[in-house]
């Protein structure tokens, strides 16, 4: 159930106990004018479809393109808007950070979710993004189930677009990852469901959204929909026709528990009990044709957009990012991978063809980040790339703290590349944090493979207009964030030697798909640099409603029509 902080966001809505039979006493009152208003206006969408791709590198679009069939990427190319020079405007580049700034309009300077994972320097403990011990799991007894959208400082253009509609419209967020589906929903939400793996293979939500789960979606679980999907995984093609990846046996992929190589075929049935079971179909492409499985269901069940006022789906495809960081960037798992999601976007389209109508609803398609390409294949390739030893560098700068002040406990967590100071010790000491920043900050410029250095001080007095300074400072959260922040050499990365990663400044990284298509959407493309900022306030203008609350992006106006 919703608590009474966001049930106060809209006192007009009245929450049922299955939530999703949908508000139906507030539905019975749909005034004459309400329903006039939008149906008479043939620019706004009946349904609004978000489609975030996790971990997709803008350059996925072209380097698969060919490969593409007309129905799924290449339809939301050539009949919509592709805007070719999109970019995250801050760091970190994380799952997180990238779907709470897509649907907020504004970065994590603003929205407060800074990390996947931060460090609470008031509760002194690392914490997750979504989780909530005041919530109950429904669906499972997990404590997977216990997440929320409550360390969310701002509000979603989904939560606009309930607040615009006095609770009339449906929100929906779907994904593998709970954050896929909790923050793009937001707080004012119908639901948001995620997957739980294990030995269970479903869908589930938690109390924070609903009571317990709609008929349809026990009647979905009941079914044990991830059991036809644990069969073996090969290429959709054959193999010697991925030319647009390197070779299948290599030194830069990580093989699943219980095979010798990461090599085409994968026997999931043999792998499944090494590997977390119906978890493992996470790092397949099978993750994402559950959720698409699951999206068309919750269309059809919830009847979105099948009347005059607009409904939301926000959909996350995760599959995708936990291939890329098995496998890497340059693997033809991924490129099989994202074949198998084109089928499945077509599928999707189809579907809303088919219940809304081509002309009734909007889509747009975006990604939470990119990534880099393994930093071992790169030196192979004669490219400058490395690894770096978070470990090693805690170690150098207590070392030098101890020399200089008497006191290596004056740094309290490196969490994110972020160095926070233990406050109690520097008072102890009676040091300025000033000065202790300012001597890590020299520290740290003459450490091998750190490329820039920024302080608290200089990050909350002075205003960076470009470069990584803007971008650190438009992630950086003044309550949040540490004191000391420093930036990796473009190419290197803390990680394993195998598979790829994100969360840097440097463009492959930032630089992500943009397409939007359908319903009061022009047909074009666009090279000028957008931000995914822009995203929220563009389909906030669409559907005339108030932006979130605090949005700083602005409408991409050669979009709309």
């Amino acid at each position: 159930m919703k608590t009474f902080w966001t049930a106060l966001l809209f006192m007009t809505l009245l929450v049922s106990c299955g939530t999703l039979s949908r508000k139906q006493e507030t539905t019975t009152v749909k005034t004459s004018i309400n329903q006039e208003r939008y149906t008479n206006d043939t620019t706004k969408p009946k349904l609004v479809v978000g489609i975030v791709v996790d971990q997709m590198r803008y350059d996925y679009l072209t380097r698969f393109y060919n490969r593409y069939g007309e129905g799924g990427f290449k339809r939301l190319m050539n009949d919509g808007f592709n805007l070719t020079n999109n970019h995250y405007n801050f760091v970190p580049t994380y799952t997180a950070p990238g779907h709470a700034s897509i649907y907020t309009g504004t970065s994590p300077m603003n929205n407060g979710i800074i990390g996947n994972n931060w460090f609470d320097k008031f509760e002194n403990k690392s914490i997750y993004n979504a989780s909530d011990d005041t919530v109950e799991p429904v669906g499972t007894t997990n404590a997977e189930g216990k997440m929320s959208p409550r360390r969310l400082l701002t509000t979603t253009v989904t939560d606009e677009l309930e607040l615009h509609t006095q609770g009339r419209s449906k929100v929906i967020g779907i994904s593998i990852k709970d954050r896929g589906a909790i923050l793009p929903a937001g707080h004012a939400a119908d639901a948001a469901y995620w997957y739980r793996g294990g030995g269970e293979g479903t869908f589930i939500s938690s109390t924070f959204y609903i009571n317990e789960l709609p008929q349809w979606v026990k009647d979905y679980n009941a079914s044990n929909p991830s059991q036809p999907y644990m069969r073996e995984w090969n290429t959709l093609y054959p193999l010697s026709t991925y030319t647009a990846s390197g070779t299948d046996l290599n030194d830069f992929e990580k093989a699943p528990r219980g095979k010798e190589t990461a090599t085409f075929p994968y026997d999931l049935p043999a792998l499944q009990d090494e590997n977390g079971g119906y978890s493992l179909l996470k790092a397949t492409p099978y993750g994402n044709s559950l959720v698409a499985d699951f999206a068309i269901a919750a269309l059809k069940n919830e009847q979105m957009g099948m009347d005059a006022i607009p409904d939301f789906l926000a959909i996350s495809f995760s599959s995708t990012d936990y291939v890329g960081h098995q496998y890497g960037v340059n693997a033809v798992e991924l490129e099989d991978t994202y074949l198998r999601l084109d089928l499945e976007l077509e599928r999707l389209l189809n579907a809303l063809d088919h219940q809304v109508g081509n002309d009734n609803y909007t889509v747009f398609l975006t990604a939470d980040h990119g990534a880099v390409n393994n930093p071992a294949y790169l030196q192979s390739q004669g490219i400058a790339a490395g690894y770096f030893e978070n470990d090693a560098l805690e170690q150098f700068l207590k070392a030098q703290l101890k020399i200089k002040y008497s006191n290596e406990k004056i740094i309290k967590k490196i969490s994110n590349s972020q160095i926070f100071l233990d406050y109690e010790q520097l008072e102890m000491a009676q040091l300025k944090s000033e000065d202790v920043q300012r001597f890590l900050s020299s520290l740290l410029t003459n450490y091998k493979s750190i490329d820039k250095v920024f302080t608290r001080e200089a990050l909350t007095n002075s205003n960076f207009t470009n470069g990584v300074g803007a971008l650190i400072q438009n992630g950086f959260h003044h309550k949040r964030s540490g004191d000391v922040v420093y930036v990796l050499e473009p190419g290197v990365i803390s990680y394993s030697r195998t598979g790829s990663t994100h969360g840097s400044s440097q463009s492959y990284d930032t630089h992500v798909p943009l397409l939007f298509y359908g319903a009061g959407i022009n047909n074009g493309t666009s090279a000028q640099r957008t931000h995914i900022i822009d995203i929220a306030p563009t389909i906030s203008s669409l559907l005339g409603i108030s932006f979130p609350n605090g949005a700083t992006g602005n409408p991409i106006l050669p979009v709309l029509k």
